[in-house]
Formats: C-alpha cells, sequence, structure tokens
C-alpha cells in the first residue's frame, strides 16, 4: 500500500511518466470499486492530485498524534427534532427499609440490598469502616477465583469510610449511598490511581483527573474499594491479568466488558458497581452474572474521565441486584459537568413514577413468538401480566435497522479515531488478542471506512431515531427478550434506556435474563416496572452458592 500512495504522490507531484500515471490511474479505479464506486479513467485521473492534497493534509495531522484525550467538537443527542425534555416531577422521598438488623452470620451481609445497608448505616448499626473492611477482605478473598480486580483502592476507600462515619456522627446524613462501598470500571479516571482501561499498553497509566461519575459518587458519600476489570479497551472478559470469571461458572468467563463490575457484585463481593456500554457491555454480562444492570439514556451521565470508545455511542450506568438499587445509584451519578457536550441534565424522580399497574407495558410479540412456550421470557411475561393485566403485543421495528450495518460502521470508525495513537505507535502490538476479530485488526480495517460513508450512516441512524421514538411513544415499557433480533442494536444507536435482569436458569444453571426498553430520559418507569417484577419473585435474590455464607 505504502509503495502504491508514494507512486500516486510522484505521479501528481513531478509529471512524471504517461505510463506511470496510467498505472495510477488504474490503482485508483480498482481501489474505489472496493468502497462499491466506479470510476472513469478521466474521473480517476482528476482525482490524482486532490489526492495529493489530502495526504499532505493527513500528514499534518500526524504531526500531533491524535490520543483517546483530544475531544470531539461534536455532540450527538439522542433525542429527535422537536422533543421536549420531561419536566420536573413532583419531588417524593424515597424513604428506607426500616427495622434492618444485623445478620446472624455476618458473612449474610454480602447479599444485603443497598438499601438495607444504608438503613444499617444511618440507624448506626454498622460503621462504614466495619462494612468497607468486610468488603475488602471478601474481595481479596475471592480474587483469585473471578479475577474481577485490577486495582484496590484501599488506602483511599478507608479514607472515605473514616470521612463518612465522622460526618453521621454529626449528623451529615448525604442520602443513601452515604458510607457504601462500591467499584469503579478501570476506565475511569481516579486521581493517584491507574486507570489501565484493561489492556496491556495502558496497564501503568495514571490519569491525574477524577472522573464525573467518581465525583459524583463522592459527593454521594459512596466508598471506592477497588477499580474493576474490562475487557481489553472495552471488549469482552480478558485483559491483561487473565479472564474475569462468572460467578456461577469459574470455567466460563463473565462476559463484557464490563466483566469485572458484574462478576464482583453477583459474587457479593461489593453492593454495587459502574459499568459502561457501548454495545452490550453492560447487559452482556449483567445477563451472563445474574445482576441487573441499567443502561440509562445515551447522555444521562457525563463521560468526562472516561476512556472513549465511540462518542456516540459510550454510556455509562449501574450495575446492582435489584432495579432498586439501580434506582438509588442513577440518582447519585446522572447529570453533567459541561465537560462531555452530550450529556444533559433532565429530572428523575423514580418514587414519584406511576405505578406499575398504571404503566403502558407492551411486550414484542414479534421476537416472543419464535421462542417455545415453556421459555423463561414467557413465564417472565405472564408475571407481568399479573402485575398489569392491560399488557399488549406489538411488533418491534426491528426492520427499521437498515440492511447496511450502521452499528458496525459507527462503533468501528470512532474506536478507530479514538486510538488513532495506538495504531500510528504501533503498540496496538500489545493488546491481549491479536486474531482477526479483535481491536488491532478492526481499528486498522476500519482506517479505510470513507468519511462520506460514516456520515450517511449516521444520516441514516437520525431516521432510526425518528421511527424508534414514534414507536417507543405509544409505551412507557416493552419487553423484549434480552439478545432478541437487532434490539440491542438499534436501541443503542438510538440512545434509548434498558434495564436487564434475571428471570431464571438454563438447564445447565447459567443465569437468564430479560429486557425492558423505556423512553429517552424516562428510566423510571423501566425501574419501576422492573423492580416490581423482583418483588414478585426471587430470582435477583438467588446468589450463586461457592460465594454465599462463606
Amino acid at each position: 500500500m505504502r509503495k502504491i500512495w508514494s507512486a500516486v504522490l510522484l505521479t501528481a507531484a513531478t509529471g512524471a511518466s504517461a505510463q506511470s500515471r496510467t498505472d495510477t490511474i488504474k490503482w485508483i479505479q480498482e481501489t474505489s470499486s472496493y468502497y462499491d464506486l466506479q470510476y472513469t479513467a478521466a474521473e480517476a485521473d482528476s482525482a490524482v492530485e486532490s489526492m495529493r492534497e489530502f495526504y499532505d493534509a493527513y500528514r499534518n495531522l500526524h504531526g500531533r498524534l491524535a490520543v483517546n484525550a483530544l475531544p470531539y467538537p461534536f455532540a450527538f443527542k439522542p433525542a429527535p427534532v422537536g422533543f421536549k425534555m420531561p419536566q420536573p416531577a413532583v419531588k417524593k422521598a424515597n424513604p428506607l427499609p426500616q427495622n434492618v438488623s444485623l445478620p446472624q452470620n455476618r458473612e449474610d451481609l454480602a447479599f444485603y440490598p443497598v438499601g438495607q445497608l444504608a438503613s444499617l448505616i444511618k440507624n448506626k448499626k454498622i460503621t462504614s469502616v466495619a462494612l468497607t473492611e468486610f468488603f475488602l477482605q471478601r474481595l481479596k478473598k475471592w480474587d483469585d477465583s473471578l479475577q474481577c480486580v485490577i486495582s484496590y483502592t484501599e488506602e483511599l476507600a478507608m479514607q472515605q469510610a473514616r470521612k463518612a462515619d465522622a460526618e453521621l456522627a454529626k449528623g451529615i446524613y448525604r442520602g443513601p449511598l452515604h458510607g457504601i462501598p462500591y467499584g469503579l470500571k478501570d476506565l475511569f479516571a481516579v486521581k493517584g490511581t491507574r486507570t489501565t482501561w484493561g489492556s496491556t499498553p495502558y496497564r501503568e497509566q495514571v490519569i491525574e483527573e477524577d472522573a464525573f461519575v467518581y465525583t459524583q459518587l463522592q459527593k454521594a458519600g459512596a466508598v471506592l474499594c477497588a477499580k474493576l476489570s474490562l475487557g481489553a479497551l472495552a471488549f469482552n472478559d480478558l485483559w491483561f491479568g487473565g479472564q474475569t470469571k462468572n460467578p456461577w461458572n469459574l470455567r466460563q468467563g463473565s462476559s463484557g466488558s464490563s466483566a469485572g463490575s458484574a462478576a464482583a457484585t453477583a459474587a457479593g463481593l461489593l453492593p454495587f458497581a459502574i459499568g459502561t456500554e457501548t454495545w452490550g457491555s453492560i447487559v452482556s454480562p449483567s445477563t451472563r452474572c445474574g445482576t441487573t444492570g441499567l443502561r440509562p439514556t445515551f447522555g444521562a451521565v457525563s463521560r468526562s474521565g472516561a476512556m472513549v470508545l465511540s462518542w456516540s455511542l459510550d454510556k455509562i450506568g449501574p450495575i446492582c441486584r435489584s432495579a432498586a438499587d439501580c434506582a438509588l445509584v442513577f440518582a447519585a451519578i446522572k447529570g453533567t459537568d459541561g465537560l462531555d457536550p452530550s450529556a444533559v441534565a433532565y429530572p428523575f424522580n423514580y418514587p414519584a413514577a406511576k405505578p406499575v399497574r398504571s404503566l403502558r407495558i407492551a411486550y414484542a410479540a414479534n421476537y416472543f413468538d419464535k421462542l417455545p412456550r415453556e421459555s423463561a421470557e414467557w413465564q417472565a411475561l405472564e408475571v407481568f401480566k399479573k402485575l398489569n393485566p392491560n399488557i399488549r403485543a406489538t411488533t418491534f421495528p426491528d426492520t427499521a435497522y437498515f440492511p447496511a450495518d450502521i452499528m458496525n460502521m459507527v462503533i468501528s470508525a470512532e474506536g478507530a479515531a479514538a486510538f488513532d495513537e495506538l495504531t500510528r505507535t504501533n503498540r496496538d502490538s500489545l493488546i491481549e488478542r491479536q486474531d482477526k476479530g479483535f481491536w488491532p485488526n478492526i481499528f486498522r480495517a476500519s482506517r479505510l471506512i470513507p468519511a462520506a460513508e460514516y456520515i450517511n450512516a449516521n444520516r441514516f441512524r437520525a431516521a432510526l431515531i425518528r421511527q424508534m421514538h414514534d414507536f417507543m411513544q405509544q409505551w412507557d415499557v416493552v419487553i423484549v427478550p434480552t439478545f432478541s433480533g437487532n434490539q440491542s442494536a438499534i436501541t443503542n444507536l438510538t440512545g434509548h434506556p434498558a434495564l436487564v435482569f434475571p428471570i431464571g436458569f438454563s438447564n445447565r444453571g447459567n443465569p437468564l435474563s430479560i429486557t425492558l426498553l423505556g423512553n429517552l430520559y424516562d428510566e423510571a418507569s423501566i425501574l419501576q416496572a422492573g423492580s416490581a417484577f423482583q418483588d414478585a419473585t426471587d430470582f435477583n435474590k438467588k446468589h450463586p452458592p461457592l460465594f454465599v455464607g462463606k
């Protein structure tokens, strides 16, 4: 390729022999065919000098490597033209459970919901220091089995726990996350800690910045115990320390890329953790590990201080053991600091959400009808019908996803740009996987996606956003089998929120899940519906046996 480009440039610059120019014209014609274009000889001839000019511009840009932190000046917003943001809801308190007692077997604390732990701390039945020490011990005991921790933040955790206890002694209570331990996916910067992005080229990286989500949790009084594993550069569950395991089956990976966040939460090593999703990275590990994961509306949480994979797709959300816990955590982390141009502030008042019986709920019949009636998904739907007898069948607009793979073009082009420096310095050879389907090759191949095709993919995406918005406006909640059809690609492209949670187990004992989709900026409805389901069932209250009572 380099020799061919040299020939093009030499011909354009010096007016070399007629034969050289003819060869160059043929090369341009042959290359354009890979982009589904047909250039005549005259058209290709006219392009030679322009290609030289573009090449010079590229070389000038490459004089300064485009590192991951270099901002992108355009902000993707999922709301279609004419969309009106929700108005502030009437505020209503989110009461903590009363009369919560410490368990006789202290190890049972590992699986207490966040709300119950908050009640214990607020009523001074346990200190944040004691709770933090308890979860640090569990992390250290089981990390060898799960390979879910990249860095412990023990000194910082104990400082934050002591501060939480001191504030409470003075009558200062920050809310339900006050003094509660948690973990961060290790693509969020925290001053004084490594931020490795799960991959060898960055394993010693220290970013002297505090990510927005971390500062929000600091304000809420939460205690950071560990930075958790992610698949290398947010892909699957393989990182430079090994493969993060599924607590239900240690012979199986936990899926990814929020691998450690889901595994640690499912195993009771932490009450909750923060994950991210570009395409499936909260939903997939939550399904595999049997946790409850909230993928909020795109832009709900500022991504400042977070690794960029895709400016128009990356989302931040909580991974917990219940929808109610997800609501508590999301309430604390949502918002913007003005440093992420796609992030917006909007009201979230989960306690004031409609009761599940009043929600407009539908299920995607075109997906469900492909499943056997005895499947866990159909059984879960029967539970929902008891909670809300007015549930209706609908057809999810799966065919709205154009034959061209919009998602693949968008995520690949943006990822290649975000990691331009990694490719150009050849440090991509250090990444954990080197097969054709992993980042090094994806980034290299994606450099050949024409800018015009990327832009047009996003234009078709705008039409998809309008169609999905019009469909969702009929409902508050749409129930879908988690991995059905194109819904995951569609809703990640359109930015719609999703809640995934366990609904049973396969014949091999692996957790199964279902997904609730909501309208833009309306996480409250799907959380309300999910919480009602979990109050009526015990699937989310089952825990991997290896980690219980030990």
